[in-house]
């Protein structure tokens, strides 16, 4: 009896550099699972591409299509459902969701969030950790929850804040840790040892703290 390998779906609105970030962990052998199909919403996304080129199915959901949020995110879901994924991705997916999608994959969904959550949700994270005289910035993966990156965090990473550092440059300097955090978060959902319930998270049985895991690289 063959054991099934795990399958993500990734969702991309652009060139989807976490998106590459999976692949090169699953061909590195750090992720064991393999990519049902990235979808995109912008039907000329850049990481459609590169997921091509890499041997991945491509799939496109154009939002203009579709005359509300909640008929585009029935019609996603539909998609993503075909591909019968096991955790979905989203890998710099450009849309806010409504609980027509983020109910259907309650608890295999995830996102990563450049600050360190609950701090700073929305948009110009880096700007505002810096305006706040911050000693660190960070990114998030988190469950996805109907609260705009209010679901419960799985992992963080945490880098100090220069006294020279711009948005632009703590941004840079975060982009390739997140690039390391993300499919280690994937990688520990697919292990079986989270599980979420009542928007409270645990690790083999026992709570998470409210920031989940430090993680360090």
């Amino acid at each position: 009896m063959t054991t099934r390998v795990p399958r993500l779906v990734l969702l991309i609105s652009g060139r989807g550099s976490n998106m590459e970030a999976f692949i090169r962990a699953i061909e590195g052998g750090t992720l064991q699972a393999t990519i049902g199909a990235v979808i995109s919403n912008e039907p000329d996304a850049a990481g459609l591409e590169i997921a091509e080129q890499a041997g991945i199915q491509t799939r496109v959901v154009p939002h203009r299509e579709y005359g509300n949020r909640e008929v585009f995110d029935a019609a996603l879901a539909t998609e993503v459902l075909a591909h019968d994924p096991d955790l979905v991705i989203l890998a710099g997916f450009m849309r806010i969701l409504t609980p027509v999608f983020v109910d259907r994959f309650a608890g295999k969904l995830l996102n990563i969030h450049p600050s360190l959550l609950p701090k700073y949700p929305g948009l110009h994270t880096h700007q505002r950790a810096i305006d706040a005289g911050d000693s660190e910035a960070g990114a998030t993966v988190h469950y996805v929850t109907s609260e705009l990156d209010g679901g419960p965090p799985v992992m963080q990473v945490r880098l100090t804040i220069r006294p020279e550092d711009s948005a632009e440059s703590l941004a840079a300097r975060l982009l390739p840790l997140e690039h390391q955090l993300y499919p280690a978060a994937a990688a520990l959902h697919l292990s079986g040892r989270l599980h979420l319930s009542n928007g409270l998270l645990e690790l083999d049985g026992e709570p998470l703290p409210a920031t989940g895991i430090d993680w360090r690289p």
